[in-house]
Formats: C-alpha cells, sequence, structure tokens
C-alpha cells in the first residue's frame, strides 16, 4: 500500500445538494468510496442484501458474512463538536459517559440535515467510511476496542443495502488517510448501559 493523502469528497457547506431520501441509492455513493480504496491499494469485498436501517434489521443479513460487524453512531454536543462512533453491533455503549472521556460536553444524536451536511450519507447508512467526506478536525472519530479485535471489520459503504468488509489494518490505514485520528475506547470497561 502507498502512503497518500485524501482530500473529504466535499466540505461541509459547500452544498452537497439536497438530501436524498435515506432508501434513495440512485447517486451510486459507494463509488468514490471504492475508487479511493483502490487508489489506497486496499482490498475489500462488498456483499449485497436487503436494506437494513437498525442492529437489528442487520442481524438477519449478516448470518453469511464473516468479521465484526458494526454500530454507527453520528452525535454533537452543545458546542457542535460532532463524534463519530463505530462499536461492535453487540456491545453496549455507556453513551452518558462517553464526552468525559472525550472533554466534550454530553452527546447527543444529530438530525438527518446535519448527518448529511458533515457526513454525506442518511440515517442507517451512517458509517466509518463516511470519515471520507469530513474535513479533518471537524468530526472526532471513536473505535470500539471490542471491534478492533477482529481481524475483518464490515461497514456499510455509504448505503445500507450493502455490507464491505475490510481489513482492521486496512480500515485504520484508510482512517489515517482521511486525515482522522483513531480514539480506541474500551467500553466494556465503561459499563454499558
Amino acid at each position: 500500500m502507498t502512503e497518500q493523502s485524501v482530500q473529504p469528497q466535499q466540505q461541509p457547506g459547500s452544498g452537497r445538494g439536497p438530501m436524498p431520501a435515506p432508501d434513495d441509492f440512485s447517486r451510486e455513493p459507494e463509488k468514490p468510496l471504492f475508487a479511493l480504496l483502490d487508489g489506497l491499494g486496499i482490498r475489500v469485498s462488498t456483499a449485497t442484501h436487503a436494506k437494513v436501517f437498525t442492529v437489528a434489521d442487520s442481524a438477519r443479513v449478516k448470518t453469511d458474512i464473516p468479521g465484526g460487524h458494526t454500530k454507527n453512531l453520528f452525535m454533537k454536543d452543545k458546542k457542535g463538536q460532532l463524534v463519530l462512533v463505530s462499536a461492535h453491533a453487540e456491545s453496549q455503549l455507556p453513551l452518558n459517559q462517553l464526552h468525559k472521556l472525550l472533554g466534550t460536553q454530553r452527546l447527543s444524536f444529530t438530525d438527518a440535515p446535519q448527518l448529511w451536511e458533515a457526513l454525506g450519507v442518511t440515517p442507517g447508512s451512517v458509517t466509518g467510511f463516511a470519515l471520507m467526506n469530513d474535513p479533518p478536525g471537524k468530526v472526532t472519530f471513536v473505535m470500539d476496542e471490542a471491534l478492533l479485535a477482529f481481524d475483518t471489520l464490515n461497514f456499510h459503504p455509504l448505503r445500507n443495502d450493502m455490507t464491505t468488509s475490510i481489513s482492521r489494518p486496512d480500515f485504520l490505514a484508510f482512517a489515517e488517510a482521511t486525515g482522522h485520528t483513531v480514539t480506541r475506547i474500551d467500553f466494556a470497561k465503561l459499563g454499558g448501559i
């Protein structure tokens, strides 16, 4: 793999255009992602499946896909600090304690328009791969140690009717190439709620 810095697809405020419906993927959001991964020399495999909007929905389609499956949450604090969490699908996340570790105010979920503007994805398609659409420094990226214990990680490729499998080292290289530092947190030690 060659070392390469990546520019975000679009800057927030630059006008991503109107937010599509959460189940409208006619814009083919995965294509720029796959081109970026290819340019970084990162190999992935992708499975197509029914659209899933929750972790419970995804449980029905992930049985044939090995590796660590994710739940991804996008939050903000009152000062506007944005936080993307990628955790193992079965982890309990004590979100009422996370802000203390990150040095932010209490976190709450963002709304769909802010999700679209910041990460270029719609509800149900939140993913660690959306870092490619964030200018470095805008979003704090948190990964669950339980997820990082897997050799293969599974994320939606910016749409929720596909799952892309990527090796842990390659995903970490992708995050670094987009200018993001991974904050690793062991949610099990925080005592899930």
